[in-house]
């Protein structure tokens, strides 16, 4: 098959139609093609900085000089800033370039020059306010896994004009080969990613971005708003940590090389800076946390499998709850970032910002197994979603987290997080993803409460419904029931979050996709859950 795609068709994908992701080697055409071939994005905004991206590939695929311009109108009559840099092979031909001396709270259109004279596609973008501000809106997203559906979350969410900024929270993308993890029926409209092996080396990993990247919903969002970006596991390896990663398999990769492999991809891929964690002051309004909480620091997840097939599996398990699973050297951030947040919380409450809000990767809300979850399991499940699920029912039972992989597994690191806060006076707001389903958690420390988690259902990637022939609704009660920190859920529905703060009130909203087998932007708002300011609770 000869594929035949015009420069402007690479410039603006979703001239192909519908089914681009569809056609066999697009993707593997759009990471060859030449010109602009993914739209532009913008991140990691300041009240007069803004970070810009685009690629660009010339026709000698040689390094160029590209330029950026930003305007406050479309017309680009009177360009305001902008910058220059030379990208190439090197950096995958993407280009990054932080603009400054803009004006705060403010709309520009941006674009990026080539050095024959054409333009890539105009985005927009906002920078974060100064001084009194009387509300800021977030859009919150994570998990989002091409061959189980369509983006629509993405799409419907860049329609909005109530939104001011985009949140990523991990798992942008998923590393498993074709048929690794996906429906059993195959790629939903057949979206299935290249390259189609597991992404292991640094070429894998860029053609996996540019697979993604070329999905028009996700492209529009990264066009229309500036984004905060965090990594979660899947954009390396499931389950990765600082020393190891579970799908990281014997002899497939030295895990250092491809966690280094990952984070290249990832910087020249994202709108993103260097550090990885910093903090973005919204006005006087509040200050929003970017971390880094999973690959360059996490100890090593326990492996509860061998305590399972000891000779005393309950003494065993005990022992763990008990003994290691408390050591207070096992962390999620490390200990320079645990000591910058503590501080940067302090910092924030005393010039006076109204939340403090911050975003990790995993849930932190105390979570436990109820103990008729393995009545949900569909009759016609696999071997290991069973031995999952009864894992994780006996190790509830003892008192255990169901889910190591989370905060649940460092209780001694999420302690010394929630009494920072308390100790800061922080109107605590914490952002999670990874879970695919929807949470609401009251967090409480030392019997006292120390502010509220929004955690993200995903934008594809199941949830429980995948593995449950079981009414949501009972589940949901059950795992409500179990779990006192938790106040609400959702296991069946996939979309995003929106956040809207005002200096009194946080308001959360759980926007639910009709759904994600057909491209549609059809959606309704779920559920809405409020925190009062001074209450460390929702209402």
């Amino acid at each position: 098959m000869t594929l035949r795609i015009d420069r402007r068709s690479l410039i603006l994908t979703g001239t192909l139609g519908l089914g681009a992701l569809a056609i066999p080697g697009f993707a593997l055409a759009q990471s060859l093609a030449r010109g602009f071939t993914h739209s532009v994005a913008s991140g990691e905004p300041g009240p007069d900085t803004m970070l810009l991206w685009t690629r660009y590939v010339p026709v000698s695929g040689g390094p160029v000089k590209l330029k950026a311009e930003i305007s406050k109108t479309e017309d680009f009559a009177h360009v305001v800033s902008g910058g220059e840099q030379i990208t190439g092979p090197w950096r995958d031909h993407t280009a990054k370039i932080t603009v400054q001396g803009l004006e705060p709270g403010t709309d520009y259109f941006y674009r990026f020059v080539a050095p024959d004279g054409g333009f890539s596609p105009v985005g927009r973008t906002k920078t974060l306010p100064v001084g009194n501000t009387a509300r800021f809106g977030i859009g919150i997203f994570s998990c989002s896994n091409l061959p189980f559906g369509y983006f629509n979350a993405y799409g419907h969410a860049a329609a909005r004009k109530d939104i001011d900024l985009w949140v990523h929270l991990g798992d942008y993308l998923y590393e498993y080969k074709a048929g690794g993890y996906g429906p059993k029926d195959g790629p939903v409209g057949g979206r299935s990613p290249e390259p189609a092996g597991e992404i292991i080396l640094l070429a894998d990993y860029r053609l996996r971005y540019a697979s993604y990247r070329s999905d028009p919903d996700l492209q529009e969002l990264h066009r229309v708003k500036p984004m905060l970006v965090q990594m979660d596991d899947h954009e390396s390896a499931n389950n990765s940590r600082e020393m190891s990663a579970q799908n990281n398999q014997p002899g497939e990769a030295d895990w250092n090389d491809r966690k280094a492999a990952a984070l290249q991809a990832f910087k020249e891929w994202m709108p993103v800076s260097e550090t990885p964690w910093s903090s973005y002051d919204i006005g006087g309004l509040a200050t929003l946390f970017r971390t880094e909480s999973r690959l360059l620091y996490r100890s090593d997840e326990p492996e509860l499998g061998p305590l399972f097939r000891s000779a005393d599996a309950q003494k065993a398990l005990i022992e763990f709850r008990d003994g290691a699973l408390q050591d207070p050297a096992r962390t999620m951030l490390g200990t320079e970032q645990e000591a910058w947040l503590g501080h940067a919380m302090k910092k924030s409450v005393r010039s006076g910002q109204k939340w403090q809000v911050v975003g990790f990767g995993t849930i932190m809300g105390k979570q436990r197994m109820p103990e008729n979850a393995m009545d949900w399991i569909k009759a016609d499940a696999g071997a290991g979603t069973k031995a999952y699920v009864q894992a994780g029912v006996t190790a509830s039972k003892l008192g255990l987290p169901s889910d190591l992989d989370n905060w649940g597994g460092f209780p001694a690191a999420r302690a010394r997080f929630l009494k920072s806060a308390q100790a800061a006076g922080a109107n605590l707001l914490v952002l999670c993803g990874d879970s695919h389903n929807a949470w609401a958690f009251d967090l409480g420390q030392d019997g006292k409460p120390a502010g509220v988690e929004f955690a993200g259902h995903s934008v594809t990637s199941p949830g429980y419904e995948n593995g449950s022939s079981t009414d949501p609704r009972i589940i949901a009660a059950a795992l409500v029931a179990t779990n006192p920190e938790l106040k609400w859920c959702d296991t069946s529905r996939r979309g995003y979050m929106a956040l809207t703060l005002t200096p009194e009130k946080a308001t959360n909203d759980w926007v639910f996709m009709d759904t994600i087998l057909q491209r549609t932007t059809k959606a309704s708002v779920g559920h809405t859950a409020t925190v009062t300011r001074g209450r460390n609770v929702m209402a």
